[in-house]
Order: C-alpha cells, then structure tokens, then sequence
C-alpha cells in the first residue's frame, strides 16, 4: 500500500469497527434480547435461539480478533510520524492480507481428534462478511419471536381485560361466574407464548376464547342494564301486552264480522297469544335464575309481544282486506257487465249464465272468494273473446 492508501484504509476500518460496535451494542440492549437472555425456553423456540446464540458466540469471537488486527494496525500507524516502507509492508499484511486469527474451538471429547486443529486464518472482508452471517443469523430469530409477541401478547392482555372486567360485573351482579375454565386456559396459552413462540399454534384458541369472553361481557352488560331498568322494562311489557290484547281483541272482532260474509276455512281463528305471554312474564318474576338468564328471557319476551302484536294487527287487516277483495271482484264484474252491453253481448244466453253464476256467487253469504273469483274472470274471458 501507498502511504495515501494506508491512510484511508485504516480510517476507513476505524469508521466500519465503530458502526459494528454501534450494532452490536443496539442488539444486546434489544428488549427482545435482553428477554430472552433470562428466559425459559423450550420446543423449536429453544433450539432456534441455542442455535442464534451459538452465532452470536461466534460473533462476539470474531469482533474480539477483527479488533484486535485494527489495533495492531494503529499501534504501528502511531509508532511513526512518516510512515516507512517495512511500516507499509505490516500495515499492508494486516488490512489487506488473512490477518485474523479464528483460533481452533474447543470441542466436547467424542467430537475430539488426536490430529492438531488448525487455525482458521480470514482477512478483514471476510471476517466482516462471516460476523454479519452470524449478525443476520441472531437478528432473523429476534425478528420471528418478535413478530409471534407482538402478535400475540397484547390480544392475550386484552383478553385479560376482559375477563378482569367480567370479575368486575359480576361482583356487582352479587353473582359467581364460570369462567374459571377460560381463565386457566388463558394462563396457559400466556405460558406457551413465553416459553415457546414459535411453536405455539395458539390463534385458534385464542380467537375461540375471545370471542366466548366478548359474548360473556356482552351479557352482563345487559344483565346489569336489565338488573337496574327491570321494573320500567316489566312496565313497557305490561303496556305491550295490552296491546296485544287490544289487537287480538280487533282481530276476533273481525273475524266474527268477516265470516258471515267471507267463507273462511277453521285455520283463519285467530288465536290469542297473551295470556301464555303473560303467564312467562309471571315467571319471570318469580324466576330464581340469574340476572343474565332473567335478561335474555326478558328480551325474549319482549320480542314475542311486539310480535304478537303486530301478528294481531296483521290478521285484522287481513280479514278485512276479505271483504274489500269481495267488494272489488262486485266491482269488476258490474264493469264487465256494462262491457257486455256495450258489445251487445248483455242478451247471450252463454254470457248471461256466466254473470249470474259469478252474481251469485258474489252475492252469497258467506261468499267463497276463490269460486267467485274464478267466475269473475271466467265472464270477463267471455266478454273479450277468451281473451284477457
């Protein structure tokens, strides 16, 4: 090497020996390290980080003697102000040449040879290339054990928030809980988690317990909405259930008006609903269950009576809507009629039995819609050729 060449190489070497000590120092203070370092590890967790650890070891072996070349190297750099030729020469073999010394490692017995081992010798290039193999090797596992706590950890707090908050709202319940079984579980898949993050295949579980633990808080919130509102919401019940008997009352009305006049087959009776309606409602405050029962029951509840209601209601209007069907067949075959006498059809012997037998039958109580109907549009085919 020139002088100029020397220089510049070496500077260069002190800048790349300072940043992997930067690295080296950020590695050992990474929380994943620095928790791993003082872990319990077990199953394919265990193996992957012996493994890094042994990279690591190497690591640290090879800094140690790229190291120490560089200081060797500034040891003869400061010996002389003018660097001379034999000064060139040992700096050349240093930062050019296998300067670094890989001492032979020492090897359990049974992996032993009577034969000598010999030391690996490496440049600078290459000593940096295998550290950062080894860098790379250590770093991979960080970032996968890593990625499985990231993942994982926090969902597992915030089921442990959760339940905590479930613990919660039954003490204010005044009622025990079952989840003892979830709770252990919980326990367990943390334990996993620390222990063994790559080989912990816990996100079925996980999603399965949180979705329980979500369904689980959903109803104790309702039953602690349904504990504080019960005496309104069994009061709004009550005013429900007088509608449903208002209504089922208009609906027997109309049926007893209808029928007369409408024939309608057995299934058409309404049939009431309120009283098995109230009878759960007289249950439900007898009812020694617990709060997020009496809660779902009492929503139930209340959704079978805006039911019931409205079925009432519809009924009524059903049935009506018989008779304004009537109406409206006498309708349409008063219009045809004029049709017919129109075309001069009014005096047919075919045309006319076919207007009387739809007369009557329109006209008959009760009247047989689906007939009458049928004859309607028979004498409007008539009318028109055959033809609608």
């Amino acid at each position: 090497m020139s002088r100029e060449g020397a220089e510049y190489a070496l500077r260069a070497r002190a800048d790349e020996r300072d940043r992997i000590s930067g690295d080296l120092l950020d590695l050992e203070s990474h929380t994943t390290y620095q928790l791993l370092k003082g872990a319990s590890l077990r199953g394919a967790t265990a193996r992957r980080w012996t493994a890094a650890h042994e990279s690591l070891a190497t690591l640290w072996s090879l800094n140690d003697a790229y190291r120490a070349v560089l200081r060797d190297a500034e040891q003869i750099r400061a010996s002389r102000g003018k660097l001379g030729a034999e000064q060139l020469a040992e700096l050349t073999e240093l930062l050019s040449g296998a300067s670094v010394v890989l001492r032979a490692a020492a090897k359990p017995v049974e992996q032993r040879s009577l034969l000598p081992q010999s030391d690996e010798r490496l440049t600078l290039d290459q000593t940096v290339a295998r550290m950062d193999a080894a860098f790379r090797a250590v770093t991979s596992a960080l970032n996968d054990i890593d990625a499985v706590w990231n993942a994982v950890l926090p969902r597992l707090d915030d089921a442990d928030g959760v339940l905590r908050r479930i613990r919660e709202l039954e003490r204010e319940l005044g009622e025990g809980g079952g989840l003892a079984e979830q709770e252990t579980e919980l326990r367990r898949i943390r334990v996993s988690v620390l222990e063994d993050p790559l080989g912990a295949a816990v996100e079925p579980d996980l999603d399965r317990l949180a979705r329980l633990l979500a369904t689980s808080r959903a109803e104790l919130d309702l039953a602690i909405t349904v504990k504080n509102e019960y005496a309104r919401r069994r009061e709004e019940l009550i005013a429900t259930l007088d509608r449903v008997r208002a209504a089922e009352s208009e609906a027997r009305l109309a049926h007893g008006t209808v029928v007369v006049k409408i024939a309608l087959p057995p299934q058409a009776q309404p049939r009431s609903r309120v009283e098995a309606l109230a009878g759960e409602l007289d249950a439900l405050d007898a009812s020694a269950g617990t709060w997020v029962i009496r809660a779902k029951r009492l929503a139930a509840l209340e959704g079978e009576a805006l039911k019931a209601a409205g079925q009432a209601q519809a009924t009524a209007k059903a049935l009506y809507g018989l008779v304004g069907r009537r109406d409206e067949l006498r309708g349409r075959l008063g219009a045809c009629q004029v049709m017919a006498v129109r075309k001069g059809m009014a005096e047919d012997a075919a045309v006319s039995e076919l207007f009387e037998r739809a007369r009557a039958l329109l006209w008959s109580a009760p009247c047989d819609l689906t007939r009458a109907a049928a004859a309607v549009e028979t004498y409007q085919g008539a009318i028109h050729g055959g033809k609608r």
